[in-house]
Parts: structure tokens; sequence; C-alpha cells
């Protein structure tokens, strides 16, 4: 189990389990139902073209071979830190600091990609300063208490879904939707697919956040493993509606050109009076992956910082919101700055490799749990899959996302190294 640390008065102090199932699983469809299905559609029907739900697809089993090894883990290790906790748990402490490295880095530039897409959609010519605004009023949300934001996410779920569900009504309602469009080949080659599952696999890397916050949630032997399937399978629903819906209109030629997909095809349907409303929706999701990834970040810091991989006053407790406050503060002026300095739209396929590499290490910590080959099946497919997505990134998103990685691996060499000196 996790070996807190004792880094001021309350480093040491448990976080408090006051989250249901659905309280979970909203946290979860906040992180998934967000930005990425508004913004990923795109690039990913670019690169796969008619193979587009095909990507989805494949997207979708690795998502659900990642949730699933996730749920297990999580059921037994119901602490702060998600895969960083496990993978030191199963596998050894360089392997879960190297998931913990992996998710840090790439959901801070994460959280950073999103905060600019909320500022793009509310104010183009402020971005930044609207992206910067957003991250400190997110930031205020989290510092008040888990309550607070778990209410706040399902408003924003609510939104988010009920403008989706608007998209496909329109779209498939339409006179311009033709079922031709639907076409699924291979025009895109296998290289392709690949590559736009990996690209979709963005808009499906939120369930974690239910693990990563293990140590809130009452009775996490139960509420997780069902929290965590619930969630992935809402958000698979929705996508693959909203995919169909907008290929119905756009067809994958049109979509893959598409600077803003869904504004895009209820504009071709006929609806124009529907785009701002689509605007609003994107907003509110990109907020929506915001907060939850904020959240998710400061736990695996809060975890790391326990044992002394990052520093050891980032894992005080508040004694009244019962908060990791210190890395909370931290993330989110990391957050901010990036927000407010660094175009991180390419950050995408940098986050996705991180991502991808912190759930190889969940699925081969799951491997472990049991030696019967039903038992599994599930993690290695995970592993595979995870490997083959992370490879199939863009070439640039590869080579950074190796280079972090590296880095990563050789501070911690250096610590130890140092620590036996």
């Amino acid at each position: 189990m996790t070996r807190h640390g004792a880094a001021g008065q309350d480093a040491g102090a448990g976080l408090r389990r006051t989250l249901g199932v659905g309280d979970a699983v909203v946290i979860g469809l906040g992180s998934m139902v967000g930005a990425g299905i508004f913004a990923a559609l795109g690039p990913a029907a670019g690169a796969a073209g008619s193979g587009l739900l095909i990507g989805l697809a494949v997207a979708a089993v690795v998502a659900y071979c990642n949730a699933m090894s996730s749920a297990r883990l999580a059921a037994l290790y119901p602490a702060s830190g998600g895969t960083y906790v496990y993978g030191r748990e199963r596998l050894g402490e360089f392997w879960g600091y190297l998931a913990g490295w992996s998710f840090v880095v790439g959901k801070t530039a994460s959280c950073a990609a999103m905060a600019l897409t909320v500022g793009a959609y509310v104010w183009p010519d402020q971005a930044h300063a609207v992206a910067v605004g957003a991250v400190v009023a997110l930031t205020a949300v989290n510092y008040g208490g888990i309550q607070k934001s778990a209410w706040l996410t399902r408003v924003i779920v609510a939104v988010v879904l009920a403008v989706l569900a608007s998209v496909v009504v329109v779209c498939l309602g339409s006179d311009a939707s033709g079922a031709g469009r639907l076409h699924i080949g291979l025009s895109g080659g296998l290289g392709g697919v690949l590559q736009a599952a990996g690209l979709l696999f963005f808009a499906f890397a939120g369930y974690a956040r239910i693990a990563t916050l293990g140590e809130e949630v009452r009775d996490p032997a139960r509420t997780i493993p069902r929290a965590i399937p619930l969630a992935l399978g809402i958000a698979l629903v929705a996508y693959v509606a909203v995919a169909v819906s907008v290929l119905s209109v756009l067809g994958a030629e049109g979509l893959g050109a598409a600077s803003a997909p869904l504004a895009d095809a209820v504009r071709a349907a006929g609806v124009p009076g529907l785009v701002p409303v689509v605007r609003v929706g994107a907003a509110v999701a990109a907020l929506g992956s915001l907060l939850a990834l904020i959240l998710g970040v400061s736990r695996t810091t809060l975890a790391m910082a326990r044992d002394r991989h990052l520093p050891g006053v980032l894992a005080v407790v508040h004694p009244r919101f019962q908060v990791p406050h210190r890395a909370e503060l931290t993330v989110g002026a990391v957050v901010a700055i990036l927000a407010a300095t660094v175009d991180v739209r390419g950050a995408i396929g940098f986050s996705s490799f991180g991502v991808l590499a912190y759930y190889a290490v969940a699925n081969a910590s799951a491997w472990t749990l049991g030696s019967a080959p039903v038992q599994r099946v599930v993690p290695l497919v995970g592993l595979v899959g995870c490997a083959t997505l992370a490879f199939a990134l863009p070439g640039v998103s590869v080579v950074v996302g190796a280079a972090v990685l590296a880095a990563g691996a050789a501070a911690y060499g250096v610590r130890r190294w140092a620590a036996s000196r």
C-alpha cells in the first residue's frame, strides 16, 4: 500500500472517502466526454479515411482492456496515485515511478491543451488570457474539496451530453445525411487506422481519473470496478453516435478537412443556428476535461511526493478541505504558465504517448494478479495494444514522448545513485 511521507504536519493524513458510484462515473465521464470528441474526430478521419470507425473500435478495445486492468488493481490498492501505486506494488519501484512520471508530464500538457481549447472557443483573440483564467478558477474549485468538483462535473457532463445529442439528432435527421458516406474501408491503410486509434484514444483516456481518486471513494473494492466500465460504456455509445452522424453528413474526406468537425457538420446539415451552441458545448467540455485533469494530476503528484519521488512538501493534505492543496496549487501554477506562453495543440499526440505508456504499466501490473490464461488475456491485449498505438502516433509525438520518458528514467537513476552514495 502507499507509503506516506512525513513532509509537513498533515503529510500523512488520508483523504476523506465521500464519492459513491454515481460520483465516480460522473468524474470519469467528465474526463472522457470532453474536448477530445470535439477536436479528435477531424485529425483521426484525416489519418484513417474510410477506416475511421475501425480506428474508433480499436481505440475502444484498448481502452476497455486498460479499464478492466485498472479496475482490478484499484480494488486491491484503493489509494491516490492510480498506476503509480499499482506499478510500484506489483512490478517494483522503478515501474511505478515511470508510470507516475508519464501521467504527470503527459496530463500536465493535456491540461494546458484543454485550457487553450476553452480560450479558442470562448474568445479566440484572447485565448491565452481566457485559458489562464480557466485554470485559476478550476484550481480554486478543486481546492474547495472533492465534492464541489464532483457537483460541477455533473453539471458539465449534462450540458455536453445534451449538445452531443442535439448534433446527432440534427445530422441524422437532415436531408444532407446519406448512408453511402458511412462506407467502411481502409483508404488510409492499416497505419492510418492505427494512428487514428491512437489519436482517438485521447478522447477515451479519462477513466483513469476514477482510479487515481481511489482514496476518496467509498467502498472502493465495490465502487471502482462498477464505475470504470459504466463510464467507459456511456462514453463509447456517445462517441459512436456522434461519429456516425457527423460522417453521414460530411463523409470521411470532409470530416478529415474540418477544423471544427461538429460545428461544420451542423452547418452542413442546414442548421447554422446550432453552431454557437456547439461552440459553447465544446468550451464547457474542455472545462470539464480540465477540471478532472487537474484533479487527477494533483492526486498522482501527492502519491509520488509521499514516496519522495517529488518534493515531500507536496504531500501535505489540507486539514479542513481534505485535499492535497499544495500539489493542486503547484499543478495549477505550472499549467497556467504553459497556457499563457505555449501553443500546445500538438501536445495531444505527446499526451497520448505518455498515457499509453502509463496504461502499459497498468496492464503489465494486472498480468501479475493471476496465472490462469483467462485472467491474462485482457491485460495482454491491453499491453500489446498500448505499445502498438503509442508507436503508431505521428513521428514527432513518438520522438518527444520517448525522450521525456528517457529523461524521467535518467532522473530516477541519478536520484538512486545519489541516495546510495
